[in-house]
């Protein structure tokens, strides 16, 4: 196939790492039934992390990261894709240990591709990518629980971040009413996603020596993790329903059980890397259907691959807001 560009990680030293645009040849890629031409891809704070050479994320470096890739199948060896298929691929190892889809190209089993849905173009699958999926399954599981807007209002930490952000939109455009958390200044932002409330972290995190807080909500998306998932569990009301897919702020929970065991709440994890293609094909086509809403063109901005570095170190530092998408056609 030639060469093609990537976004390459390389260990220089001890814990030193470099980034650049780089050209490979396609025969360097890894084995896999299907190899995709990559049109859009996103930046994911795991791919923030690969990129920096965190060793829980990606073992062996050099390294192309990007856990999301959405393009055109360009050659196949299995009867169920075909050339010129529109596909999106994320999730598994892609971007972590198999290079991914920060290039022109990625190789991969065809166990990973999924058919790119009606009523969503490749640029939109990756202005969701893993955030907007992990997302849908944090919603759909609410449902699935029983959450109804009609029985108060629902919780999301870290909501200008990409989960949090696409799960305000999508379950405002559910109708319920929706409180989003947030340590940024960006009230009129969340509030055009559907946002009722904005609630800034200082305002929310409440005394730890307590077992129990007043009863606020009916349901919780969190992506934050530690001392605002430990208040948020607190604070459900009897038998809501608490997902967990995230730990920006921390990966430790200090709780008793009496959340649980008093008011029957119930804490649901959420992983969008090992769950099967029956829940992955399912929430993709609902995030194209009843979970689509009419703000996500507003929500990310398209750079190009040499502008992915500087992205990267704002995410890191927390300074991001919505997506990143990354154009390579």
């Amino acid at each position: 196939m030639g060469k093609y560009r990537c976004f390459e990680v390389r260990e220089r030293g001890y814990n030193e790492f470099s980034r650049s645009v780089e050209l490979k040849d396609t025969q360097e890629l890894p084995p896999g039934e299907v190899l995709v031409r990559v049109h859009y891809s996103s930046l994911n704070y795991k791919d923030a992390l690969s990129a920096s050479g965190n060793r829980g994320v990606t073992r062996r470096y050099p390294h192309t990261p990007g856990i999301d890739a959405a393009g055109v199948v360009e050659d196949s060896s299995v009867p169920a894709f075909l050339p010129g298929d529109q596909v999106i691929v994320s999730g598994y190892d892609l971007g972590m240990n198999h290079a991914g889809g920060f290039a022109e190209y990625v190789r991969v089993p065809s166990e990973w591709v999924v058919r790119l849905p009606a009523g969503l173009s490749l640029k939109q699958a990756m202005m969701l990518g893993t955030a907007g999926f992990t997302a849908g399954r944090c919603v759909e599981m609410l449902l699935i629980q029983g959450c109804l807007p009609s029985q108060g209002d629902i919780l999301v930490t870290g909501a200008t971040g990409g989960v949090g952000s696409i799960s305000v939109a999508i379950l405002a455009r559910l109708g319920f009413a929706v409180t989003a958390l947030t340590g940024k200044n960006e009230s009129a932002f969340l509030r055009n996603l559907g946002a009722q409330a904005v609630l800034s972290r200082i305002e929310f995190l409440r005394s730890r020596k307590k077992v129990l807080l007043p009863e606020r909500w009916s349901g919780v998306v969190d992506t934050l993790g530690g001392e605002y998932l430990e208040t948020a569990i607190k604070e459900t009301r009897y038998e809501g329903v608490v997902t967990s897919c995230g730990n920006a702020a921390s990966g430790n929970l200090a709780l008793s059980v009496y959340p649980f065991i008093i008011r029957g709440v119930r804490l649901i994890g959420i992983d969008s890397a090992r769950c099967s293609m029956e829940i992955r094909e399912r929430v993709w086509c609902r995030l194209a259907t009843d979970f689509k809403f009419i703000q996500l063109e507003e929500l990310a901005m398209v750079i190009s691959l040499e502008q992915l570095d500087a992205a990267i170190e704002a995410m890191l530092a927390g300074s991001l807001r919505g997506r990143v998408v990354i154009r390579l056609i």
